[in-house]
């Protein structure tokens, strides 16, 4: 079907306005991709409107988009009252943020594709379109988007422009991803140690330092200087030029043992400072294996649950995706269907179940037993709608989880509860997702500064030597 439109909006629109061709995965990753295309028109294939509707059924992530994405469609198609080949304007539809147009495929198009691509199928009846379009309208940039990398590889075969879909990516690079640590130059007291004030309260050393670091800190960011008086602390406020900084808890001293663990590296410490602190909701902690995430979330949320009492119950959840090939259905209530996807938390209470020498045998059967009763294993599957009230929320493998699913999650906390949020972007086992798009990436950058959330990267595994130089040579 070609888009014909009339010679006038061809010939006077600025070379800079392009034409996008949506491919229906763009739609289906984010039904409002349609808005975030600026000043730009996008074009919508016949086979995009076929395969969203063949994918509507269902109550995947997948099947709710394409409704959405359908919606959206409907609802500006049907508020037109032009003919659509000419285009329908997004203005309206997107708050103002889209100024381009929306041209749908209203006749067929016998676009030329060399033999050897099949012509029943989608993406190859899309890729005609772009071709079609581009040999209609030279003038125009015509650009297919697709988050099918071979796709994109085969309009670039024959001399398309092709992208992914990069709106969704929070970072280009995740490399500039808030890390929630930062090493203080030597000279630092040099800059800042003028007319500094300090005092103590609570057990901590607070200091007021004035100088020109102290505008890009963060709160709840962990600063640190290794010298002959090695400084560890955390940014609790600041103002201009001037921030607050407090001394952290040492956590790697056995009297400050949380559930018998103690931080075995300066990260571990900063990670149980924002684990063991009440007063921040929600934390993210990412590391590569074997770094201890999931251990000291656990230590500290047993702690804060069977000793604090400062939360009723833990209750943890990961995203269901297999490594290799699938096991099929399994029996049981929703618990026992999760049980082989947390060996993880099996692995983990183990450690920390043997960490009381003196209970004995029965004495760390009952503190067992005690434990399991205090945690619940929850599916993502019924998380929409429930409120958490007073709970330790852990969720694991964050790096599988799309912004719209984080979203969904975080909002799940009621009055006290405190969520945990952990992964490792470079272990994404979800099609289509990034380290840049990725929900535990979009979280990370979306709540740094916030005075009632914390970050740690942690840099070293402490699993084993074995397990540290496999994650550093394969």
């Amino acid at each position: 079907m070609t888009q014909r439109k009339p010679a006038s909006v061809v010939t006077h629109l600025p070379a800079s306005v392009k034409l996008f061709v949506l491919d229906t995965n763009v739609l289906m990753h984010d039904p409002t991709s349609l808005f975030h295309f600026e000043e730009h028109d996008i074009y919508i294939p016949m086979a995009t409107l076929e395969e969203l509707d063949g994918n509507k059924k269902g109550m995947s992530e997948v099947a709710r988009n394409a409704r959405q994405a359908s919606r959206f469609l409907d609802g500006i198609v049907s508020a037109t009252e032009h003919d659509i080949e000419h285009g329908v304007e997004l203005k309206a539809h997107s708050g103002g943020d889209a100024t381009g147009r929306l041209y749908l495929q209203t006749q067929a198009i016998n676009g030329e594709l060399p033999a050897r691509l099949a012509s029943g199928k989608a993406d190859n009846q899309i890729i005609g379109v772009v071709k079609h379009l581009q040999e209609t309208h030279p003038k125009r940039h015509v650009i297919l988007v697709s988050k099918d990398i071979n796709m994109r590889i085969k309009a670039r075969a024959l001399g398309l422009a092709a992208e992914d879909y990069f709106n969704d990516k929070v970072l280009e690079d995740t490399d500039l991803l808030h890390c929630g640590t930062r090493e203080l130059a030597a000279d630092f007291w040099d800059q800042h140690g003028k007319g500094m004030e300090s005092w103590q309260q609570s057990g901590h050393t607070y200091y007021r330092v004035h100088g020109p670091l102290c505008p890009s800190l963060l709160v709840n960011e962990f600063v640190y200087q290794e010298a002959d008086r090695p400084l560890y602390a955390q940014v609790r406020e600041v103002t201009g030029k001037t921030a607050i900084l407090q001394t952290v808890k040492d956590y790697a001293h056995q009297r400050h043992n949380v559930w018998g663990i103690t931080a075995r590296n300066r990260e571990q410490n900063f990670a149980l400072n924002v684990l063991m602190n009440p007063e921040i909701d929600f934390v993210t902690l990412i590391g590569q294996a074997g770094t201890g995430k999931t251990l000291l979330t656990l230590a500290a949320g047993l702690m804060q649950t069977l000793e604090h009492k400062t939360y009723s119950e833990i209750i943890m959840t990961r995203v269901t995706v297999p490594v290799g090939e699938d096991i099929g259905f399994l029996p049981g209530t929703e618990e026992e269907k999760m049980n082989p996807w947390m060996g993880a938390l099996e692995d983990n209470l183990d450690v920390l179940n043997k960490t009381d020498d003196e209970a004995g045998e029965w004495g760390r059967a009952a503190t067992r037993d005690l434990i399991r009763s205090r945690i619940k294993v929850k599916s993502l599957n019924f998380m929409r709608g429930r409120t958490f009230i007073n709970k330790y929320l852990i969720i694991d493998e964050a790096q599988n989880l799309t912004p719209k699913q984080m979203k969904t999650l975080i909002t799940r906390a009621g009055p006290g509860t405190k969520v945990v949020v952990l992964g490792n972007i470079a272990q994404i086992d979800t099609p289509y997702l990034t380290e840049g798009s990725s929900g535990l990436t979009y979280v990370v950058d979306r709540f740094k500064g916030w005075s009632h959330s914390g970050h740690v990267t942690l840099l070293r595994g402490e699993r084993s030597r074995l397990a540290d130089h496999a994650a550093e040579v394969l």
